[in-house]
């Protein structure tokens, strides 16, 4: 699994005529002066972020095949690869904000303090053209923050402009404040987390299921019920037009989807008038109401899809890890985390496969011109000879 250790020789030679000695420069080497070839510390940096295996397992499986290498060394090589890796990220970024319309989201990873363990932050924002038809390639942007203010999504998005995909969160609200510099950004709502907040109500099935054990069974409402339905008319309307173009998207929703989302609001308005303002109905009725603008705004522009799961999907990687690594480190280590999960998970929105990936680019990254870089990303990437069949 390790590979084989390569021996360069590199010898010396004397012109007695002009008193010189040549000899061949060094190859180059990811870490500095350092042991570890491309193709291990691609599969170093894969298994830890793509696959969720914390550098201490790994140490113990190397041990186990007679390759003694302690976590500290390891996390030296994370360290350094990242470093020479950040130029991509920096790319990645740049193709990320240069899109119109972001889907953003964040979610807890426990940071290791001084006899305890913080809950710091991982925000992502994915552009994905995809759902219209767009012919710009898909990325993931993963920063890192101590916590959850609103002035990190404002820092993040400071010079962009464009249309937000996000759920209620207050911290994104001063990016939705008229005359913003550089520009507006629009909010555009997630009927999932809307929907999620009926379908608890009126979850049959889990209700079901607890009372066959015995346990106690939440109330089903038959308000909720009939929203879920309205809801999952717009979400079946959704499906017939991914994919297309946008203006052939917003023909369909002008016809098909304005309707029900004026009889949606006729509805809602309806039940909050005759429910306490306490209950759990009536709140997730106010959620839709409150932001009506933000959730009709998908009726005015083919591109907005209708959820935010675009942003859950790239964030999942995160939860899964959770249960293995248990915490990050240090702030310096969610640091790295941001930029390796950008990565590997812009990587895998490419369908690349982000371990041959990370093994071709580490090895060509020092010798690449600086103004071709972008030849390296995952959506311009030609497989080079030589590592990719090893790190395969």
């Amino acid at each position: 699994m390790i590979g084989q250790v390569i021996q360069t020789v590199r010898e010396k030679f004397s012109c007695r005529d002009c008193e010189k000695i040549t000899q061949p420069p060094a190859p180059f080497h990811v870490v500095p002066r350092g042991w570890a070839g491309p193709s291990f510390l691609a599969m170093l940096l894969f298994e830890k972020y793509g696959q969720h295996q914390p550098l201490n397992r790994q140490a113990e499986r190397f041990a186990r095949e007679g390759v003694p290498l302690s976590v500290s060394t390891l996390a030296d090589q994370v360290g350094t690869a990242a470093f020479a890796l950040m130029p991509l990220y920096r790319l990645i970024e740049a193709q990320v904000l240069a899109a119109q319309r972001l889907h953003g989201d964040d979610t807890t990873v426990p940071v290791m303090a001084r006899g305890k363990t913080d809950t710091a932050r991982l925000w992502v924002y994915v552009r994905d053209d995809r759902p219209f038809a767009g012919a710009d390639p898909p990325a993931a942007l993963f920063h890192y923050s101590r916590d959850r203010r609103g002035e990190h999504p404002r820092a993040h998005l400071a010079s962009w402009a464009g249309i937000l995909q996000a759920d209620a969160y207050g911290g994104y609200n001063e990016l939705y404040r008229e005359g913003r510099d550089p520009g507006p950004v629009l909010e555009a709502a997630c009927f999932a987390h809307a929907r999620r907040k009926f379908f608890e109500l009126a979850d049959v099935a889990g209700a079901a299921r607890r009372r066959s054990r015995g346990q106690r069974s939440s109330m089903i409402y038959p308000i909720a019920l009939e929203a879920v339905q309205r809801l999952d008319a717009l979400f079946d309307i959704e499906r017939t037009i991914n994919g297309k173009a946008p203006a052939e998207r917003l023909t369909v929703r002008q016809e098909l989807s304005a309707p029900l989302m004026a009889e949606l609001y006729v509805w809602l308005t309806a039940q909050v008038a005759e429910l306490s303002r306490n209950h759990d109905l009536a709140k997730a009725c106010l959620y839709m109401l409150r932001r009506w603008d933000a959730f009709t705004r998908f009726l005015d522009d083919g591109r907005i899809c209708l959820t935010n799961n675009a942003a859950e999907r790239a964030l999942r990687c995160i939860p899964l890890g959770r249960k293995a690594w248990l915490f990050c480190g240090s702030d310096r280590g969610g640091q790295r985390a941001a930029i390796l999960y950008t990565l590997i998970q812009t990587a895998k929105l490419n369908d690349i496969d982000p371990q041959a990936w990370l093994a071709d680019v580490l090895a060509r990254i020092a010798d690449h011109p600086v103004l071709q870089l972008g030849e390296l990303l995952p959506w311009n990437w030609c497989k080079g000879d030589g590592v990719l069949s090893q790190a395969a």
